[in-house]
């Protein structure tokens, strides 16, 4: 393995342990803060979890080669939709569903983290190495060696006349 593959390894479970230690420092700051209205907390979370869903979408999409860009409707319509309904929901009280959302507030913190995720996933998928050079390359020299074993079977027949 090389050494960047392992930096890249371990820089993503510190990104995933930061992303535990962090989302749990911040509820409990936003919970326990008696300034913030329970809306504003609500959303303050969902921002909060946004942002470390981003940071899981990297640390889960590190890699050699380029970024891949692509539009997946599958994701936008199995996670960022009804992500971003959920938290919807549970802001405002004339949603269906937003009653049971507001008895299960992690929901919604899991809700805004696959929002985080499935935003960037969306368009991106990641880095992923790059073959298409590989293959034109392939393919360039099985064209010059056919091209070359032609040269030799024409030499060869010239010869044998």
């Amino acid at each position: 393995m090389k050494n960047k593959d392992t930096s890249n390894l371990i820089f993503s479970a510190f990104l995933v342990t930061a992303f535990i230690i962090c989302s749990y420092f911040f509820s409990v700051l936003i919970q326990d803060s008696a300034v913030f209205s329970d809306t504003l907390k609500l959303i303050l979370m969902s921002c909060v979890y946004v942002v470390f869903g981003l940071v899981l979408f990297y640390a889960t999409r590190v890699g050699d080669g380029k970024q891949v860009k692509r539009f997946s409707l599958s994701t936008l319509l199995i996670m960022v939709l009804p992500s971003l309904y959920i938290i919807i929901a549970g802001i405002t009280s004339n949603l269906p569903f937003s009653e049971q959302l507001n008895a299960h507030p992690q929901m919604i913190n899991f809700a805004a983290v696959a929002l985080g995720y499935g935003i960037p996933y969306t368009f991106l998928s990641g880095y992923e190495l790059d073959t298409s050079k590989k293959e034109e390359s392939n393919n360039e020299t099985v064209a010059e060696s056919s091209d070359s074993d032609k040269n030799n079977d024409k030499s060869e027949q010239g010869e044998n006349q």
